[in-house]
């Protein structure tokens, strides 16, 4: 398990100070820090923390990073809890992982708990006696489950290098099981050359191998977890069908979180860090609809403002657990580190760590 030491709460009253007022303190207080600090900031997050970021990118980047950063003792993550966990297992010596709020979370992460998945493991282990398991799970999920597939025989992987993961596995073994995304599972599936109806689809709310036939169970070759990003679940092949009809040249790329339909009918699908280079790499007055989380889009547009780049729904709903830390909450941090407080620090219990390590040490293998 992981473990939360916070030492004290935020004063309410900061929610109530001015914009100006905060960055002024906050931008003080990462001073009086200097390179005792460094401080990742998740592409996904508001732009009035990313604003105090050293170094920005995905999770798996920003863990790396953050070790790497070895004149810094202090690695406070501008992102959710399993972000601040992966940045703990792989922190350097002396390293202490800060969360400004430790509420924020990730609501696919939590589509599978370490319960749930062992339960279906011994299940298929049982049904599937005659065939070699090879447990993957994505960047997105807890520690406890890294670890889960570290000691399995499995990986990590991210959306940017889950294809080649799965190839892995089809080569280690008769099946795979990967959670917790289906619709990743299923547009990876499909790039390694798998039907789309391939996948057999495990619902962990169902006692008896997740809703599975076994005789479809037997057959198949990979097992999804029923679990999905709750953001980019909404995008829909209606939306890029409207997209299209506003603007026939439009440029639609969505990311691979997105269920199969819409990775199908969109123009490209990738990582986060793909969808950037994208947006870099594409001339002057092109029109670009993006199907993930609106404040990176946002980012983009205003980066790029020679080119027209939307939200594919502009109506979207930001993810509540996501947008947890706020400037206030990262003020009152930095302001508790430089006055010696450490607050909200994260630490994974040695045992998983070490399980959990060797699955990212495994991704990075593939490479």
């Amino acid at each position: 398990m992981s473990t939360s030491v916070p030492t004290c709460a935020m004063p309410d009253a900061l929610n109530l100070i001015p914009t100006a007022e905060l960055r002024e303190r906050a931008w003080t207080a990462r001073r009086a820090l200097g390179e005792r600090a460094v401080i990742l900031g998740h592409h996904y997050q508001k732009d009035e923390v990313m604003e105090f970021a050293d170094i920005t990118g995905d999770s798996f980047l920003l863990a790396q990073r953050g070790a790497a950063a070895t004149e810094a003792d202090l690695v406070v993550f501008l992102g959710v809890y399993f972000m601040a966990e992966s940045a703990n297992i792989l922190a350097a010596p002396g390293q202490q992982v800060v969360l400004p709020d430790l509420g924020a979370g990730c609501y696919l992460a939590e589509c599978a708990d370490i319960f749930t998945v062992r339960d279906a493991w011994d299940q298929l282990v049982r049904a599937l006696p005659n065939k070699r398991i090879i447990p993957l799970t994505y960047m997105n999920s807890g520690a406890d489950l890294k670890a889960f597939v570290g000691e399995h025989g499995g990986a990590v992987c991210t959306s940017g290098n889950a294809e080649r993961a799965f190839r892995w596995a089809r080569s280690e073994g008769d099946a795979i099981l990967f959670f917790p995304d289906e619709h990743l599972g299923r547009n990876t599936g499909i790039r390694i050359g798998l039907d789309a109806d391939a996948g057999a689809v495990w619902n962990p709310r169902r006692a008896e191998l997740g809703g599975i036939d076994p005789g479809v169970l037997a057959d198949t070759r990979l097992v999804l977890w029923k679990g999905f990003c709750n953001v980019h679940a909404t995008f829909t092949v209606e939306q890029v069908a409207q997209a299209r009809r506003d603007d026939p040249g439009v440029v639609v790329i969505v990311h691979p979180e997105c269920p199969q339909p819409v990775v199908e009918i969109a123009d490209e699908d990738g990582s986060t860090e793909y969808i950037i280079g994208r947006c870099e790499d594409l001339p002057a007055g092109t029109s670009v609809v993006i199907g993930t989380d609106w404040n990176l889009v946002n980012r983009l547009a205003q980066q790029h403002p020679d080119k027209h780049i939307r939200c594919l729904n502009e109506h979207i709903c930001p993810c509540v657990t996501m947008n947890r830390i706020t400037l206030a909450k990262l003020t009152w941090c930095l302001e508790s580190l430089a006055a010696g407080d450490v607050v909200n620090t994260v630490t994974v219990d040695e045992d998983i760590a070490h399980w959990a390590r060797v699955a990212l040490d495994r991704m990075l293998a593939l490479a």
